[in-house]
């Protein structure tokens, strides 16, 4: 019985404190790349690059609503000529998905030179593309589009890959992220933390389905 009061006293302790530790780090890589993060494009410096991040695609080749409204904030700045090309970098890690070719057609409808579109097929999570920018596509110097809820992570990594990356917030006209989603954001920071310690490398140096 008292094994039993005591688990019942220690099992929510334990979870508060591992709450308080995520809503900290969270609230940690949040103010240390805060000056990275841009909302304003004529505050935005140019750069050589604009990277957008992938997301979910449906299976006709749509772009779902948070990836639409990624290419679409890149698209922006193109036009507006705060960088010179894209790269997009997402998941294709099979033939019947792949978010790299559905963003690069996206653009190429919209009139985008396709020798100013670069792609990286296997950018299959955040750390992934982060490193693969630099070590893969030598770029060092960029802008990252995503949402606001995800570009603290982003340059947080960035910034310590030595990575010179600042962030634009793309506008969340059509999506907006859920509860769960922005959790799972907070459990994310745990795993970029972890990767950064052990200087770990990409899934993979290679550029699959690339000519």
């Amino acid at each position: 019985m008292k094994s039993l009061k005591k688990i019942l006293i220690i099992t929510p302790l334990i979870f508060l404190l591992g709450l308080g530790v995520l809503l900290a780090l969270h609230e940690y890589i949040a103010i240390s790349t805060k000056n990275l993060v841009y909302d304003e494009i004529e505050k935005l410096p140019d750069s050589s690059t604009v990277i957008v991040l992938g997301a979910s695609v449906f299976s006709d080749g749509k772009l779902s609503p948070i990836l639409k409204d990624r290419i679409d904030a890149g698209f922006e700045l193109f036009q507006r000529n705060k960088a010179k090309q894209f790269l997009l970098s997402g998941d294709h890690k099979t033939d019947d998905y792949n978010e790299v070719d559905a963003m690069s057609n996206y653009l190429l409808e919209k009139g985008v030179p396709k020798d100013k579109i670069l792609l990286d097929h296997a950018g299959y999570d955040t750390y992934d593309s982060m490193y693969r920018s630099k070590a893969v596509f030598h770029i060092s110097d960029a802008i990252v589009v995503t949402q606001e809820f995800h570009l603290p992570r982003t340059l947080f990594i960035a910034k310590n890959l030595d990575l010179n990356y600042v962030g634009y917030i793309a506008e969340t006209r059509i999506y907006k992220p859920s509860n769960q989603l922005l959790f799972r954001e907070k459990l994310a920071n745990l795993k970029a933390i972890w990767e950064i310690i052990l200087d770990q490398g990409p899934t993979t140096l290679k550029n699959p389905y690339n000519e």
